[in-house]
C-alpha cells in the first residue's frame, strides 16, 4: 500500500490488541493504542451488572470517555480503528478518539472482534462521530484470525 497507514485500537480483555498487532505487521502500518485515561477493569466490563461501567455507557451514549493521552492521525492516508463489539457497538472511548482528531481527506476503516456477533463491525454507527473521513465498510474478526486473511482483505479494499 503507498498510502501512510496507522492501524489504531481500544482493546478492553487484549483480543481487539492482538488483531491490531497482526493486522499491522501483514500491511506495514504503524499502530497506536486509543487508551482510556480511567482503565476497564474487569468490574467495568462486567455486562450482567448493570451498574458496571460499560453498562452506563451502553444506555447513555453521550458519554465520551476520556484518552488518557491524545492518538494524532495527522500524518497518516489511512487509519483503522479497532475495538470489541460491546452489545454490537464500538466501545464510546472510540467516538472519544474519532471527535478528537481532524480527518478531513482520511479514509477510516473499521475493524472489531467478537466471538459470535457480527453487527456492528461494520463501523456505519460511527460515522457522524467523524463525518469528513471517507469510510470503508469494516468487518469483523475472531481472535485467531491470521496475517494472511487480513492481508487479503486489506488489497480487496481499494485503498
Amino acid at each position: 500500500m503507498d498510502k501512510k497507514t496507522l492501524v489504531t485500537y481500544f482493546s478492553g480483555t487484549g483480543t481487539t490488541e492482538g488483531v491490531a498487532k497482526k493486522l499491522a505487521h501483514a500491511i506495514g502500518a504503524d499502530i497506536k493504542q486509543i487508551v482510556p485515561s480511567n482503565t476497564y477493569t474487569a468490574a467495568d466490563l462486567d455486562w450482567n451488572d448493570e451498574k458496571s461501567r460499560t453498562s452506563v455507557e451502553h444506555r447513555d451514549q453521550s458519554i465520551r470517555p476520556n484518552m488518557a493521552e491524545p492518538v494524532s492521525v495527522a500524518d497518516y492516508d489511512v487509519v483503522f480503528v479497532g475495538y470489541p463489539l460491546w452489545w454490537e457497538r464500538a466501545p464510546l472511548i472510540v467516538r472519544t478518539f474519532l471527535e478528537s482528531q481532524d480527518f478531513s481527506g482520511k479514509t477510516i476503516v473499521t475493524f472489531a472482534t467478537s466471538s459470535s456477533s457480527t453487527n456492528g463491525a461494520d463501523g456505519r454507527r460511527l460515522h457522524d462521530s467523524a463525518s469528513v473521513a471517507s469510510w470503508k465498510t469494516g468487518r469483523r474478526f475472531d481472535a485467531h484470525v491470521d496475517e494472511k486473511t487480513l492481508a487479503s482483505w486489506v488489497d480487496g479494499l481499494d485503498l
